[in-house]
């Protein structure tokens, strides 16, 4: 196999695509957010595209014992309202740093071959503990891009997110301005300890603002709740363990 591969799967007619990349990062929100809406629009929505390269794991995903070669796909999606929607999903990003922009130029070169000029990458942003309020914090290829963002809610902060935009979702905006494309990068606050569902309705909400689309939540919700019930377990065993007693010298003189 080439270094990188593009399967033409199906064409599509569509009306100035956005391109919405959700691949796995920290708390998985970009990749639950793009899957959900997948979920949600399925019956608007056709594989066009499928993206090998070497630069992936060297692995297969297997489904009732069939195997796939893993790879990034790119639908197309027609919403009865809104944007007409290219949306980048996988399992997988880059192993190297040179994979990183051999496909991130594959992501983009599929864009443009469909006609958009816009770019939302999602992510999210760790904080480090677990968080009740889920803010959006936003980085765009050029300032004029900020306040539109800004009225749908999100923040943009100095310096933030600290050490810069890694991986696929950064460079869809650094290649992406180079190239023409007005870009955005929508990051949810998460803990970045579990996947967080919660944190990816929150990117959700603003894209679906900002593309004037709209959404059913009850699935999403669903395994909000199930991560809930994790945390919940977690933090239990955590006040078992620090309410333990901690052993004096005269318990330790008795273990054998």
């Amino acid at each position: 196999m080439d270094e990188l591969e593009i399967d033409a799967v199906a064409e599509a007619d569509l009306d100035e695509p956005v391109l919405v990349e959700g691949l796995p990062g920290v708390g998985h929100v970009g990749k639950l957010a793009v899957d959900h809406l997948l979920e949600e629009l399925e019956g608007e929505s056709t594989l066009v595209r499928r993206i090998y390269s070497r630069e992936f794991p060297p692995q297969v995903s297997v489904e009732d014992g069939v195997a796939d070669l893993t790879c990034a796909e790119i639908y197309a999606v027609s919403p009865p309202d809104g944007r007409d929607l290219l949306l980048l999903t996988g399992d997988h990003q880059a192993q190297t740093n040179a994979g990183h922009y051999v496909l991130t130029s594959a992501f983009l070169d599929v864009a443009e071959e469909f006609g958009a000029s816009e770019v939302y990458a999602l992510g999210g942003v760790p904080t480090g503990e677990l968080i009740e309020e889920y803010a959006v914090v936003g980085a765009v290829s050029e300032a004029s891009l900020r306040e539109p963002l800004e009225d749908a809610g999100v923040e943009f902060r100095e310096n933030e997110p600290a050490g810069g935009i890694v991986g696929v979702s950064g460079l869809l905006l650094g290649l992406g301005e180079r190239r023409g494309f007005e870009a955005a990068c929508l990051m949810g606050e998460t803990s970045g300890y579990l996947v967080d569902p919660k944190s990816a309705r929150a990117v959700l909400e603003v894209l679906e603002t900002t593309l004037a689309f709209e959404l059913d939540y009850e699935s999403l919700d669903e395994r909000a709740d199930e991560m809930e019930d994790v945390i919940g377990k977690i933090q239990e065993m955590e006040q078992q363990q620090q309410g333990m007693d901690v052993p004096t010298d005269d318990d330790l003189r008795y273990i054998g």
